[in-house]
């Protein structure tokens, strides 16, 4: 079983909740709360790059 730390999830209102976590390999982990069995993973830097766009609203148009 992979060493993953979650952080506490992130709710939209009425909405699922998404849970980002790490481990001590440098991955970075995307999952539903309650469903942390079934994630995305990527490096850090993938989670950094993608955090930082939103930031940007690049991802706006999906509002």
């Amino acid at each position: 079983m992979k060493d993953i730390t979650w952080e506490e999830p992130f709710c939209g209102e009425g909405a699922s909740c998404f849970r980002l976590g790490t481990d001590p390999e440098g991955n970075a982990y995307i999952a539903i709360a309650g469903q942390e069995d079934h994630y995305l993973t990527d490096t850090r830097e993938a989670l950094r790059t993608l955090i930082r766009d939103i930031k940007a609203g690049k991802a706006d148009h999906l509002l």
